[in-house]
Protein backbone atom coordinates (compact mmCIF):
# COMPACT_ATOMS: atom_id res chain seq x y z
CA UNK A 1 0.00 0.00 0.00
CA UNK A 2 0.85 3.61 -0.91
CA UNK A 3 1.00 5.96 1.77
CA UNK A 4 -0.02 9.51 -0.14
CA UNK A 5 -1.01 11.76 2.89
CA UNK A 6 2.51 12.97 2.61
CA UNK A 7 2.34 13.93 -0.64
CA UNK A 8 -1.41 15.04 -0.02
CA UNK A 9 -0.24 17.74 2.53
CA UNK A 10 2.83 18.84 0.52
CA UNK A 11 0.03 19.75 -2.26
CA UNK A 12 -1.83 21.71 -0.18
CA UNK A 13 1.23 23.51 1.65
CA UNK A 14 2.19 24.27 -2.46
CA UNK A 15 -1.61 25.55 -3.22
CA UNK A 16 -1.75 27.69 -0.18
CA UNK A 17 1.69 29.05 -0.59
CA UNK A 18 1.10 30.12 -4.07
CA UNK A 19 -2.43 31.86 -3.51
CA UNK A 20 -2.65 35.02 -4.98
CA UNK A 21 -2.19 37.86 -2.68
CA UNK A 22 -3.45 40.78 -4.46
CA UNK A 23 -6.47 42.86 -3.13
CA UNK A 24 -8.98 40.67 -5.17
CA UNK A 25 -7.11 37.56 -4.30
CA UNK A 26 -7.14 38.21 -0.81
CA UNK A 27 -11.20 38.65 -1.09
CA UNK A 28 -11.87 35.71 -3.14
CA UNK A 29 -10.07 33.21 -1.19
CA UNK A 30 -11.50 34.90 2.29
CA UNK A 31 -13.85 32.80 4.27
CA UNK A 32 -17.66 33.80 2.91
CA UNK A 33 -18.11 35.66 6.30
CA UNK A 34 -15.18 37.81 6.05
CA UNK A 35 -15.93 38.38 2.11
CA UNK A 36 -19.97 39.61 3.91
CA UNK A 37 -17.94 41.77 5.83
CA UNK A 38 -16.01 43.10 3.75
CA UNK A 39 -18.60 43.91 0.91
CA UNK A 40 -20.79 45.38 3.89
CA UNK A 41 -17.83 47.83 4.97
CA UNK A 42 -17.34 48.23 1.13
CA UNK A 43 -20.83 49.59 0.49
CA UNK A 44 -20.56 51.72 4.09
CA UNK A 45 -17.88 53.18 3.11
CA UNK A 46 -19.25 54.15 -0.74
CA UNK A 47 -22.53 55.73 1.25
CA UNK A 48 -20.13 57.41 3.64
CA UNK A 49 -18.44 59.42 0.35
CA UNK A 50 -22.19 59.95 -1.17
CA UNK A 51 -23.51 61.74 1.83
CA UNK A 52 -20.00 63.73 2.27
CA UNK A 53 -19.88 65.30 -0.97
CA UNK A 54 -24.32 65.84 -0.70
CA UNK A 55 -23.68 67.39 2.53
CA UNK A 56 -20.95 69.56 0.90
CA UNK A 57 -22.63 70.68 -2.24
CA UNK A 58 -25.73 71.45 -0.53
CA UNK A 59 -24.03 73.23 2.74
CA UNK A 60 -22.19 75.63 -0.33
CA UNK A 61 -25.65 76.30 -1.77
CA UNK A 62 -27.10 77.06 1.64
CA UNK A 63 -24.77 79.54 2.22
CA UNK A 64 -24.83 81.02 -1.46
CA UNK A 65 -28.39 81.89 -0.77
CA UNK A 66 -27.86 82.75 2.95
CA UNK A 67 -25.68 85.44 1.80
CA UNK A 68 -28.06 86.64 -0.71
CA UNK A 69 -30.98 86.45 1.70
CA UNK A 70 -28.69 88.53 4.34
CA UNK A 71 -27.82 90.95 1.54
CA UNK A 72 -31.63 91.63 0.57
CA UNK A 73 -32.86 91.44 4.41
CA UNK A 74 -30.08 94.29 5.18
CA UNK A 75 -30.99 96.35 2.11
CA UNK A 76 -32.71 98.56 4.06
CA UNK A 77 -36.30 97.89 2.17
CA UNK A 78 -39.51 97.32 4.48
CA UNK A 79 -39.86 93.19 5.82
CA UNK A 80 -43.12 93.26 3.79
CA UNK A 81 -41.40 94.43 0.44
CA UNK A 82 -38.56 91.71 1.24
CA UNK A 83 -41.05 88.86 2.28
CA UNK A 84 -42.64 89.89 -1.56
CA UNK A 85 -39.62 88.84 -3.31
CA UNK A 86 -38.47 86.69 -1.27
CA UNK A 87 -39.09 82.64 -2.38
CA UNK A 88 -38.81 79.47 -0.07
CA UNK A 89 -35.90 78.36 -1.53
CA UNK A 90 -33.67 77.92 1.55
CA UNK A 91 -34.41 77.38 5.63
CA UNK A 92 -33.24 80.91 5.98
CA UNK A 93 -36.00 82.28 3.45
CA UNK A 94 -38.68 79.94 4.48
CA UNK A 95 -37.36 80.92 8.61
CA UNK A 96 -38.57 84.48 7.25
CA UNK A 97 -41.49 83.67 5.61
CA UNK A 98 -42.94 81.81 8.24
CA UNK A 99 -42.64 85.06 10.31
CA UNK A 100 -44.16 87.33 8.21
CA UNK A 101 -46.78 85.15 7.74
CA UNK A 102 -47.52 84.71 11.49
CA UNK A 103 -47.20 88.64 11.47
CA UNK A 104 -49.94 89.03 8.68
CA UNK A 105 -51.69 91.91 9.03
CA UNK A 106 -51.36 93.44 12.23
CA UNK A 107 -48.23 95.00 11.09
CA UNK A 108 -50.42 97.55 9.01
CA UNK A 109 -52.73 98.28 11.77
CA UNK A 110 -52.26 101.78 13.22
CA UNK A 111 -52.47 100.55 16.85
CA UNK A 112 -53.06 97.24 18.79
CA UNK A 113 -53.64 96.54 22.48
CA UNK A 114 -50.87 96.49 24.68
CA UNK A 115 -51.55 93.08 25.76
CA UNK A 116 -51.66 91.77 21.98
CA UNK A 117 -48.28 93.18 21.44
CA UNK A 118 -46.71 90.80 23.72
CA UNK A 119 -48.52 87.84 22.51
CA UNK A 120 -48.27 88.87 18.72
CA UNK A 121 -44.59 88.69 19.41
CA UNK A 122 -44.24 85.51 21.17
CA UNK A 123 -45.94 83.84 18.42
CA UNK A 124 -43.49 85.19 15.92
CA UNK A 125 -40.91 83.86 17.95
CA UNK A 126 -42.39 80.84 18.48
CA UNK A 127 -43.36 80.07 14.95
CA UNK A 128 -39.24 80.96 14.13
CA UNK A 129 -38.67 78.41 16.70
CA UNK A 130 -40.34 75.42 15.28
CA UNK A 131 -38.63 76.34 11.86
CA UNK A 132 -35.40 76.70 12.70
CA UNK A 133 -35.55 73.36 14.49
CA UNK A 134 -37.04 71.64 11.66
CA UNK A 135 -34.86 73.45 9.04
CA UNK A 136 -31.67 72.09 10.89
CA UNK A 137 -33.09 68.38 11.53
CA UNK A 138 -33.50 68.51 7.72
CA UNK A 139 -29.86 69.46 6.91
CA UNK A 140 -28.57 67.04 9.61
CA UNK A 141 -30.31 64.20 7.82
CA UNK A 142 -27.72 61.32 6.92
CA UNK A 143 -24.96 62.94 9.05
CA UNK A 144 -25.60 60.59 11.88
CA UNK A 145 -24.79 57.98 9.34
CA UNK A 146 -21.02 58.92 9.04
CA UNK A 147 -20.82 58.95 13.11
CA UNK A 148 -22.07 55.88 13.01
CA UNK A 149 -19.70 54.01 10.52
CA UNK A 150 -17.06 55.93 12.01
CA UNK A 151 -17.75 54.46 15.60
CA UNK A 152 -18.01 50.89 14.47
CA UNK A 153 -16.59 50.01 11.55
CA UNK A 154 -13.35 49.23 12.94
CA UNK A 155 -14.69 46.98 15.01
CA UNK A 156 -17.27 45.15 12.15
CA UNK A 157 -13.52 45.24 10.45
CA UNK A 158 -11.73 43.92 13.38
CA UNK A 159 -14.33 40.56 13.85
CA UNK A 160 -14.09 39.94 10.54
CA UNK A 161 -10.09 39.80 11.50
CA UNK A 162 -10.54 37.47 13.83
CA UNK A 163 -13.13 35.52 12.18
CA UNK A 164 -10.36 34.87 9.41
CA UNK A 165 -7.29 34.57 11.81
CA UNK A 166 -9.80 31.68 13.59
CA UNK A 167 -10.17 30.24 9.94
CA UNK A 168 -6.73 30.39 9.01
CA UNK A 169 -5.64 28.43 12.07
CA UNK A 170 -7.95 25.64 11.23
CA UNK A 171 -6.29 25.79 7.36
CA UNK A 172 -2.77 25.78 9.11
CA UNK A 173 -3.80 22.98 11.31
CA UNK A 174 -5.04 20.85 8.39
CA UNK A 175 -1.87 21.33 6.41
CA UNK A 176 0.26 20.71 9.22
CA UNK A 177 2.98 23.09 8.07
CA UNK A 178 3.77 26.51 10.17
CA UNK A 179 5.96 28.15 7.82
CA UNK A 180 5.73 31.43 6.95
CA UNK A 181 4.64 31.04 3.00
CA UNK A 182 1.67 29.10 4.20
CA UNK A 183 0.58 31.33 6.97
CA UNK A 184 0.82 34.70 5.56
CA UNK A 185 -1.96 34.54 2.69
CA UNK A 186 -4.74 33.54 5.61
CA UNK A 187 -3.18 36.57 7.82
CA UNK A 188 -2.98 39.20 5.41
CA UNK A 189 -6.99 37.90 4.28
CA UNK A 190 -7.77 38.45 7.81
CA UNK A 191 -6.27 41.37 7.99
CA UNK A 192 -7.54 42.89 5.07
CA UNK A 193 -10.88 43.21 6.82
CA UNK A 194 -9.45 45.48 9.14
CA UNK A 195 -8.20 48.01 6.59
CA UNK A 196 -11.62 47.81 4.81
CA UNK A 197 -12.74 48.83 8.41
CA UNK A 198 -10.37 51.92 8.82
CA UNK A 199 -10.76 52.95 5.10
CA UNK A 200 -14.35 53.16 5.82
CA UNK A 201 -13.98 55.11 9.49
CA UNK A 202 -11.13 57.40 8.79
CA UNK A 203 -13.13 59.23 6.36
CA UNK A 204 -16.22 59.19 8.18
CA UNK A 205 -14.91 60.70 11.11
CA UNK A 206 -13.15 63.48 9.95
CA UNK A 207 -16.12 64.40 7.30
CA UNK A 208 -18.44 63.83 10.17
CA UNK A 209 -16.74 66.23 12.15
CA UNK A 210 -16.39 68.88 9.43
CA UNK A 211 -19.61 69.04 8.58
CA UNK A 212 -21.30 69.39 12.02
CA UNK A 213 -18.85 72.20 12.76
CA UNK A 214 -20.73 73.72 8.96
CA UNK A 215 -23.73 73.05 10.05
CA UNK A 216 -23.32 74.77 13.44
CA UNK A 217 -22.12 77.64 12.23
CA UNK A 218 -25.17 77.80 9.27
CA UNK A 219 -27.47 77.47 12.79
CA UNK A 220 -25.71 80.38 14.41
CA UNK A 221 -26.44 82.03 11.23
CA UNK A 222 -30.04 81.66 11.10
CA UNK A 223 -30.74 82.03 15.43
CA UNK A 224 -28.97 85.56 14.37
CA UNK A 225 -31.76 86.32 11.55
CA UNK A 226 -34.14 84.92 14.11
CA UNK A 227 -33.15 87.21 16.96
CA UNK A 228 -32.85 90.16 13.89
CA UNK A 229 -36.59 89.52 13.10
CA UNK A 230 -38.23 89.47 16.61
CA UNK A 231 -35.97 92.63 17.31
CA UNK A 232 -37.18 94.53 14.49
CA UNK A 233 -40.80 93.55 15.06
CA UNK A 234 -40.83 94.36 18.46
CA UNK A 235 -39.45 97.71 17.74
CA UNK A 236 -42.30 98.09 15.29
CA UNK A 237 -44.50 97.18 18.16
CA UNK A 238 -43.49 99.77 20.36
CA UNK A 239 -44.11 102.55 17.91
CA UNK A 240 -39.92 102.28 16.30
CA UNK A 241 -38.84 102.41 12.78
Amino acid sequence: MVDTSSGQVVANTVDIASRDISLWGLFIHADIFVQLIMLLLLAASFWCWTVIFGKYRELNTLNKLADSFEKSFWSGQPLDEIAKGTSPADPMSRLFLGAMHEWGEVASKSSIAEGMKAGLLQRVEQVMDSSLRQELADIERHTGFLATVGSSAPFVGLLGTVWGIMHSFQSIAASNNTSLAVVAPGIAEALFATALGLVAAIPAVIAYNKISARITRYAMRLENLAGDISTIMSRKLHGGK
